[in-house]
C-alpha cells in the first residue's frame, strides 16, 4: 500500500509540473525538448505502474492457482463449469450472479446484496472488461474474470468503494440471456 501512495505521489509530481506554464522569455527549442522530456516521463510512470499492476494480477493467478485466458486487451478469465445454454452477443439482455472483489480479496460488490446485474451487451453501462468476458460465455457458465484497471475503473475508481487505478476480480454466473430491453 505504502509503495503505491509513493507511485502516486510521483504521478501527481510529474502530472503537475508537465501542467505549469513555461516563461514567455524560453525559447521554442527549450520549450520543445522540455515537453519532449516530461512526456517521456509521464510514459515512464506509465510503464512502471502497468508493469507493477500486471505483476499483482500475475502473483493473485499464482496464488488461486489458476489456468486463465488472456485476451489482446488484457482482460484475463477462467471459465470454472461450463454451461449449456445460449452463447451470449451483443444486443443481448444479460443476467449475472456475481461477487466484485478487489485484488486483496476484499469483496465489495455482490447479487447477495444488491440482485443480479443486468445489461444489454454492447450498450454500455458496465466496465468493458466485464463486458468483453461475458461475450465469451453461454447460459449456465461460471467464470472468475480479472479486470485490469483500464478495462474496469481506471484512474478514478466507482467514486464509491472501488479506489483508483484497481485491478477488479469478478465472480460470476451467467444465468439467462433474453432479447434487447424495449
Amino acid at each position: 500500500m505504502l509503495r503505491k501512495l509513493v507511485i502516486y505521489q510521483i504521478l501527481l509530481i510529474l502530472l503537475m509540473s508537465a501542467s505549469c506554464d513555461t516563461n514567455d522569455h524560453q525559447d521554442k527549442h527549450t520549450n520543445t525538448t522540455s515537453n519532449k522530456s516530461q512526456k517521456e516521463s509521464l510514459i515512464k510512470v506509465n510503464k512502471y505502474l502497468v508493469n507493477a499492476e500486471n505483476t499483482e494480477i500475475d502473483n493473485y493467478i499464482r496464488r488461486h492457482n489458476l489456468d486463465v485466458v488472456e485476451t489482446g486487451s488484457g482482460l484475463k478469465y477462467q471459465i470454472i463449469k461450463h454451461g449449456e445454454g445460449e452463447i451470449a452477443a451483443v444486443g443481448k439482455v444479460v443476467s449475472l450472479i456475481y461477487k466484485v472483489k478487489l485484488i486483496t480479496g476484499d469483496v465489495i460488490y455482490s447479487s447477495d446484496q444488491s440482485g443480479q446485474k443486468h445489461f444489454e451487451i454492447g450498450h454500455g453501462g458496465v466496465e468493458s472488461g466485464l463486458e468483453e468476458a461475458i461475450l465469451t460465455m453461454r447460459v449456465g457458465d461460471e467464470a472468475i474474470i480479472i479486470i485490469p484497471s483500464h478495462l474496469a475503473f481506471g484512474l478514478l475508481g466507482d467514486k464509491d468503494k472501488i479506489p483508483r487505478r484497481s485491478t477488479v476480480i469478478y465472480e460470476v454466473e451467467l444465468v439467462n440471456i433474453n432479447n434487447k430491453i424495449k
